[in-house]
Parts: C-alpha cells; structure tokens; sequence
C-alpha cells in the first residue's frame, strides 16, 4: 500500500522491529555526517552543503533530483520512512550523497510542507 507521496507503509504488526531499525538507520546517518565533517575540513564538502545540512539525491526509475536539508528534517517522520527505505534499497557505505528511493516532486513536497510547518511555528511564537 502507498501514501500520498508513493511511500511505501509498514504493517502495524512490524512497527516495533520498524522502529528499532529505524533507530540504526539514524544512527548510521550521523556517523556518515560525523565522517562527512572530516572531509569539510578537508575542502571536499561541496560548498552548497552548508553546516547543519547534508545531500540527499531523490532517485525513482529514472528521475534524479539531488537536494540539500537540513538537519532538522531527520525529525520529520516521512522522511525518516524514506530513510529507513534507503537503507533497505542501498546502505550507507557509498561516499556522496545519501540515495533516497522517493520521486524528486515528491521530496520536494515533503520538504516545503516541513519548511512551512516551520515557518507557522516561528511566526507563532
């Protein structure tokens, strides 16, 4: 079964065991942008990477988008489902960008809806 943005959903049943690995997915994450700081000090980070974000390419057949997020959007519960598809799809032993198994126009929703989720809460407070 898919969602609104062609993500594929996990039975209720798997929801613990789902969580659980989502957790290593992140955790994975954080060490490739641990060792990803490493080469910035390098000079091998592009310099559209600014600090506080990574790379992400949205690959599905054969479109490919890359993006740059912020780190804020590992919180955002479709992307960490995309996430945890891209560690089922392609592991995170690749240097560059992190391959999200999603439609470009599909991230590209799920990233503005957080940013203008964002944007409501800074103008409320």
């Amino acid at each position: 079964m898919a969602n609104k943005f062609n993500i594929r959903s996990k039975s209720s049943g798997k929801k613990k065991k789902g969580i659980v690995k989502l957790k290593g997915v992140v955790e994975k994450l954080q060490k490739s942008l641990l060792l990803g700081k490493k080469s910035y000090d390098e000079g091998e980070v592009p310099k559209d990477v600014k600090e506080g974000h990574f790379a992400v390419i949205a690959e599905e057949e054969d479109e490919m988008e890359r993006f740059v997020v912020p780190l804020t959007y590992l919180s955002h519960p479709t992307f960490l489902s995309l996430l945890e598809q891209a560690a089922d799809e392609y592991g995170f032993d690749h240097g560059g960008a992190l391959t999200i198994p999603c439609r470009p126009a599909d991230l590209q929703k799920i990233l503005a809806q957080e940013m203008d989720k964002m944007l409501a809460r800074a103008h409320v407070n």
